[in-house]
């Protein structure tokens, strides 16, 4: 038998204000900010898009088990979009969020793409893609 994982379901943000964070991946990205309910009866913030979610966990008070260096500021996503590029560039000035690169010509996990990069409250950078086709 060959044991392989299959898909992402979700990763975790340590974030300095889930607030804050909570509304620039909604407004900014699209995500939904949604309230869950853990098996202990504890509430915990969760952005969801498509079939994934990032879990948010406030610095200095993540949940148990956690990375061994939780650190706000420390990912690099790549989130993919259906939307041009230059829709994504015209949408981020109207939202006020500075371009770091882009656009630029990228490889990604199925094949070309064409990508912004931005930065999230934390720092995190954030990639926003669209394959390249033909």
């Amino acid at each position: 038998m060959h044991f392989a994982v299959q898909s992402l379901d979700h990763l975790v943000l340590t974030v300095a204000d889930i607030a804050v964070t909570a509304d620039f991946y909604s407004r900014v990205l699209g995500m939904e900010a949604q309230r869950f309910t853990v098996a202990d009866g504890t509430q915990r913030w969760a952005l969801a898009f498509g079939s994934q979610k990032i879990n948010l966990h406030q610095a200095g008070a993540e949940f148990d088990p956690k990375a061994v260096c939780p650190t706000r500021g420390s990912a690099d996503l790549c989130f993919l979009t259906a939307q041009d590029v230059s829709a994504w560039q015209d949408h981020l000035a109207q939202h006020g969020v500075t371009i770091v690169e882009g656009p630029v010509r990228r490889t990604g996990a199925t094949g070309p793409i064409l990508s912004l990069y931005v930065r999230d409250p934390d720092g995190n950078l954030i990639e926003i893609a669209t394959p390249i086709t033909g």
